[in-house]
């Protein structure tokens, strides 16, 4: 059995003075497969000390000295790209081919900020006056489990880039992927204390960075919920706030789309990461007078996603990451069977032969309306909602009828209207015909989706601080 019972603080790996123990248990099997050794706030504060005392000297490096460290990264991660993959398999349920290409994300992500950092004018002049882009401070990080080592990288990198020092807490359910991407940031020489990791309960850890003073700013990933109580411990000392938190997303599909493509991207749109996504598509909204091709359509797709052992490469869909998930997974869709939707395929229990984890069956709702609980609610399993529209006029109001706004989809085979009603969506992204890649564009949401953006310039712009001089080439006045 596997023990994990190191953080890493100040450059250098330490024994936690926390003496609490998670389990490690593989979603696919059902198995204990190891154990964490859990960090508390005296090891929360001991990092912080640390990220400040790094900050000064960190806070004054160049843009040169912070891109060759940015490269360092990417190189060091790169080189355990399949040793990562195999954990997320291992540990979070991820398909074969999606946490292959995750594992290539975190380590290329590096190499994305090192470009925008390259390209931002960290120096401005607005009127009259010098603006000068200056690291925020010591930035408290706390990512999720549905892809741990990826948000870690991303949220590093920007930091890193900005010139600003680092105390994360990953989740404590992926303790196995935070092992090898501590020891490949570890690998990468730089300064001590300028990131420094504690795994650790969000209760414990994360509270700790919530409240701290000496944290100048907090960038999160997770659900709304604890998204609000970061916000509420962190107004006492006036941190700034990144939060990238759920969401509920609508799936347009207008009447002149191409549902024999529409249809089964919305089942991917939905499904994936194993439907533990906050930008998945679990609303698929439909013309009334199509419902019928609509529903033969998604049924078909769902019954033909193959779900199993993630490590099997034809497999799509893996298992949810913990018992409570899938429990909680459950839960919907026996409300969405209580509240009247009707159930087109999938539904309680696991698909057959897979018993032992905590798989769940590929599902499909249909006549589902807008009150119903599978409508209005985040899920984060592979369960789909369709909900039929009379007008355009009515698609809009009905996607937007959310208290979410993080993404959304419109399909059509007139880009133009695709464009106009893209347009009227409440979201932070919105993806035409289709599931788009850029990890420069801006990503967070409107609503409760979040406060703030992530990726590209305007993520950088989030760890800085514009400061204005104002006469510097004045005579004394």
């Amino acid at each position: 059995m596997r023990i994990i019972d190191q953080i890493y603080i100040n450059g250098q790996f330490t024994t936690p003075h926390g003496s609490e123990l998670g389990d490690l248990i593989n979603p696919t099997t059902g198995e204990l497969t190891g154990q964490v050794r859990l960090g508390d706030v005296e090891d929360t504060r001991r990092a912080i000390a640390a990220a400040k005392a790094a900050f000064p000297a960190f806070s004054r490096s160049t843009i040169a000295q912070r891109g060759m460290y940015l490269e360092r990264l990417h190189d060091a991660v790169l080189a355990r790209a399949d040793e990562a993959a195999a954990a997320l398999m291992e540990e979070y349920g991820g398909t074969y081919a999606g946490s292959i290409a995750r594992s290539q994300y975190t380590a290329k992500m590096f190499l994305d900020v090192k470009k925008v950092m390259e390209e931002h004018a960290f120096v401005k002049t607005v009127g009259k006056s010098k603006v000068v882009l200056e690291p925020v401070g010591v930035v408290g990080v706390i990512t999720p489990w549905n892809s741990s080592a990826w948000f870690v990288a991303n949220k590093l990198a920007t930091a890193i880039a900005a010139g600003c020092t680092l105390v994360i807490k990953p989740s404590e359910l992926s303790a196995l992927q935070t092992q090898i991407l501590a020891e490949c940031l570890h690998e990468a020489g730089l300064p001590p204390g300028v990131f420094n990791i504690v795994n650790g309960r969000g209760d414990v850890v994360g509270a700790e960075i919530s409240a701290h003073p000496d944290i100048n700013k907090i960038s999160f990933t997770g659900s709304t919920a604890v998204g609000k109580a970061i916000a509420r411990a962190a107004v006492d000392s006036m941190k700034r706030v990144t939060l990238e938190l759920g969401g509920k997303s609508a799936n347009v599909l207008l009447d002149d789309a191409d549902f024999e493509k529409a249809v089964p991207m919305a089942i991917q749109a939905c499904y994936m990461n194993n439907g533990q996504a906050c930008i998945a598509g679990t609303r698929l909204l439909v013309p009334a007078h199509r419902l019928e091709q609509v529903k033969q359509l998604a049924k078909a797709a769902a019954e033909a996603v193959v779900v199993g052992d993630p490590r099997n490469p034809a497999v799509t869909l893996g298992p949810m990451v913990t018992r409570k998930q899938f429990e909680r997974v459950q839960h919907y869709i026996r409300t969405g069977i209580a509240e009247g939707a009707e159930l087109l395929t999938g539904g309680l229990g696991q698909p057959a032969g897979l018993e032992q984890g905590w798989f769940v069956q590929p599902t499909v709702f249909a006549n589902v309306t807008p009150d119903m609980t599978i409508a209005r609610e985040e899920i984060f399993g592979p369960v789909l909602s369709i909900l039929s529209y009379e007008t355009e006029e009515e698609a809009v109001a009905m996607a937007n009828d959310t208290p979410y706004g993080l993404q959304a989809y419109v399909s059509s085979t007139d880009l133009a209207r695709a464009g106009r009603v893209a347009s009227q969506l409440v979201a932070g992204r919105v993806h035409i015909n289709g599931i788009h890649d850029d990890l420069i564009a801006p990503f967070g949401g409107f609503k409760q989706s979040g406060i703030g953006r992530e990726f590209g310039p305007y993520g950088l712009d989030s760890y800085l601080e514009p400061k204005a001089i104002l006469g510097e080439s004045a005579q004394y006045a």
